[in-house]
Order: structure tokens, then C-alpha cells, then sequence
């Protein structure tokens, strides 16, 4: 490992021409990005090869090509100069409609499919220079607190591997603020003229072939224990990883899904899916925004989180005007964790 002699001796810029070359794959263009020359750009290389102890990069007649050590090197390296990039863009004022920060948001796609097209839609408008990136979460398989499936979300916040996370739980540690964002509920998914959306009783509902969401294959969920509580049961006859799967396999088939109500409205009329409710309740469950405490004294952590909210508020009530772009000075402080039923550890 470098001692604290060694660091002070390393320029910050090799890594930066690292992440170049290793984007472009060519020297030329590598030199064009970083408005240096060719051999500027070798000289660089040589630097980084004598630093790191490996050629990096092999010369070919299309460019050159990344190493196995390089290739190890290039999410570590990426991931060291986000942080430091982070760190520089909060020393100054944020103005979100000049900034060109980098935002990351963690949630599970069923949540992230809900709340990006009208996060996108504000972006467009009023922070153009803003980029997000999507952190697709999990719950931990098995567990059975709702809470505690999360707790990974949480332990990823605090290490800053991401800004905000989006997810189905109630309540949270003091060491995070969070903001409810809106309350979801299932319903029953189905391509149009499936005999069930006709007749959806208890009884056509079980005897239906049922579809699943899950990332691992299991196929219990939170609607077996409903149907089970009424001395039913329900056959699974396939499991997918995602939502936006289940749409596109419900639309071509005889399955049946339940799933996410604001997440069917937005995403299956294009499929030709449709939806009814179920035959019997199945909860209505929050979707908290939530970051640490510490994270939010970050003026554009804290205004993406109010601009989330402000997009939700727009797409839930779409005869509202536009919503503003929430700026630093007018940003409140985050509401405490709203009371509401906790989500399913496995959302399906």
C-alpha cells in the first residue's frame, strides 16, 4: 500500500488520463478529450505503467487495448475520481441549472421505473446539466423483517457508493432523514382479454397461472401468506428478475402477475396490459426517499431529494402546473418518516 510520501508524489491527472484512455481505447483521441498531444498522452502512460507496476494499455493497429490489471483497475480508479469530483463540485454554491453533477439513486426497478420519467421530465427543464445514474437494489433474500431487508441500502448510503435511496420502508435510524414520496398498492396484471379480468374472484384468481418477481427465482411471496390467511394457495408457474420483464411476458401470455399499481398505470398500456384490483387487499405500502443526515448538508443531495418529491406531486396530480425546480435557499428541512405499512421484503 502507498504511504502518505508516496500519494504526495502522485498527480491526480494520471488517473484522469487513465479513465480517458481507458474510455476512448485510442491515444489520439484520448490527447483530443484532454487537450494534450500524442506523446504527452505516452509520456502520461509511462508515468502510470512505472507507478502501477503493468503496461495498462498493449498497442494494436486500431488503438490499444486494456490489460487484465488494467481492466481491474478501471472501476477503482472511476469510483476514486466520482468521490473526488463530488467533493470539488460541493466547495462551491450549487446552482442546479449551470451544474453538470452526477447524481447516483439506488432503488428497485419497480420504484425507479415509477419516479424516472417525471424526474427526467423536470431535469429536462430546468437542470440540464444534472446526470443520474440508477442503482438497481435488492432485499436481502430471506430476511424477515421488512426493515432489515434494506439494511444493505442503508450501509452503501453511508460509504456514498450512492446519493439517495428509494425504498419500501417505513421507518429508519436517526442517523438518516427521509422524505415519503408516494404510497403504492398492487393489482392484478393481465394481458387484455384474459379470461380473469372478466370474473376476478378468489377462486378464478388461484386457479389462474401466476407469474413472480424475483430476482432469485423464489417463488413465495407476500401473496402466498395473503392467500394462505383465507386457506388458499396459488400455483407459480414462472419467475422473472424484473418488472418490466413480467410486462413484456404477461402481454404474450396466459399469466397473471400482481404488481405495483403507479408502476402498471405508467408502463402497460404500451404492451397491451391492463389490470384490476385483487380479491383481496393487499396492503398499501410507502416509498421513502432517504439519505444521511450527514449527506444532506450537500446542497444538491438535499434539492434532489425535494425534486423528487416535486416530480412525484406532478405525476400523481397531473392537471397541477409544472412544479419548479426546488433551489438550495428554499429547500426545507426533510420531513420525519412518515407512519405507513411496511413493504414486502421481497417486492413481488
Amino acid at each position: 500500500m502507498l504511504n502518505q510520501i508516496d500519494l504526495s508524489r502522485i498527480d491526480l491527472n494520471l488517473l484522469v488520463l487513465f479513465e480517458t484512455v481507458m474510455e476512448e481505447r485510442h491515444v489520439g483521441r484520448s490527447g483530443q478529450r484532454l487537450n494534450l498531444s500524442p506523446s504527452a498522452i505516452s509520456h502520461g502512460l509511462g508515468r502510470l505503467r512505472t507507478l502501477l507496476g503493468d503496461p495498462l494499455f498493449l498497442k494494436t493497429p486500431k488503438g490499444v487495448v486494456p490489460t487484465d490489471r488494467a481492466e481491474e483497475l478501471a472501476a477503482p480508479i472511476a469510483d476514486i475520481l466520482a468521490r473526488v469530483r463530488s467533493v470539488v463540485a460541493t466547495a462551491e454554491p450549487f446552482d442546479p441549472a449551470r451544474s453538470q453533477r452526477r447524481f447516483t439513486i439506488g432503488a428497485p426497478d419497480g420504484v425507479s421505473s415509477v419516479f424516472l420519467p417525471p424526474l427526467l421530465d423536470l431535469l429536462a427543464k430546468s437542470a440540464p446539466g444534472i446526470a443520474i445514474s440508477i442503482r438497481q437494489l435488492l432485499p436481502r433474500q430471506g430476511e424477515p423483517s421488512p426493515d432489515l431487508a434494506w439494511r444493505d441500502a442503508l450501509t452503501a448510503l453511508e460509504a456514498r457508493d450512492m446519493d439517495i435511496a428509494i425504498i419500501p420502508q417505513a421507518e429508519f435510524p436517526v442517523r438518516f432523514a427521509s422524505l415519503l414520496l408516494y404510497e403504492e398498492d398492487f393489482v392484478i396484471a393481465a394481458r387484455q382479454g384474459h379470461p380473469l379480468l372478466t370474473d376476478p374472484t378468489l377462486a378464478n384468481y388461484c386457479a389462474a397461472q401466476h407469474l413472480v418477481v424475483s430476482h432469485l427465482g423464489d417463488t413465495h411471496g407476500f401473496v402466498d401468506n395473503v392467500l394462505a390467511s383465507h386457506g388458499c394457495s396459488r400455483r407459480v408457474a414462472l419467475t422473472v428478475p424484473n418488472f418490466m420483464f413480467a410486462l413484456a411476458v404477461l402481454a404474450e401470455t396466459d399469466f397473471i402477475s400482481a404488481l405495483p399499481r403507479r408502476f402498471v398505470e405508467m408502463h402497460a398500456a404500451r404492451l397491451g396490459v391492463v389490470s384490476v384490483n385483487p380479491p383481496l387487499p393487499l396492503g398499501r405500502f410507502a416509498m421513502n426517499a432517504t439519505a444521511p443526515k450527514a449527506a444532506m448538508r450537500d446542497e444538491g443531495v438535499a434539492w434532489l431529494v425535494r425534486l423528487l418529491q416535486a416530480s412525484m406531486d406532478n405525476a400523481i396530480d397531473k392537471s397541477a402546473p409544472t412544479a419548479e425546480v426546488v433551489r438550495p435557499q428554499e429547500r426545507q428541512a426533510l420531513e420525519p418518516p412518515t407512519a405507513s405499512a411496511t413493504w414486502i421484503a421481497q417486492l413481488r
